[in-house]
């Protein structure tokens, strides 16, 4: 299944982050997001004509993220928008980042 058709889990710790490997081969699914290099992390730059546009889709990335019950660290400046994502209550990624990361990737095209 594909990781945009699947829905977040909720995450309250407990479990594991996933190992690089794994990460490795789940980044590989969602073009134009890149592991951080300690491989707790995703991100992904998005550039937009103006400030304004970049707003609506921060509006957009928030109302896919609220749905999925899984939230982001957005960096809106002009013509930018940053997007990082790890699960913080495991310390590190889950499959939720990159099923997130697929949706909002969908979002930008």
């Amino acid at each position: 299944m594909a990781l945009s058709d699947k829905k977040c889990i909720p995450c309250e710790g407990g479990v594991m982050p996933l190992f690089r490997p794994r990460a490795e081969e789940l980044i590989a699914e969602i073009p134009g997001w890149a592991l951080a290099t300690d491989g707790k992390s995703i991100s992904r730059e998005y550039r937009f004509p103006d400030f304004a546009t970049a707003l609506a889709f921060v509006v957009r990335v928030g109302s896919v993220a609220e749905t999925e019950g899984h939230h982001p660290d957005v960096a809106l400046s002009w013509g930018r928008v940053g997007i990082t994502l790890s699960t913080h209550s495991i310390g590190g990624l889950s499959e939720n980042d990159f099923i997130l990361a697929s949706k909002i990737g969908a979002l930008g095209r």
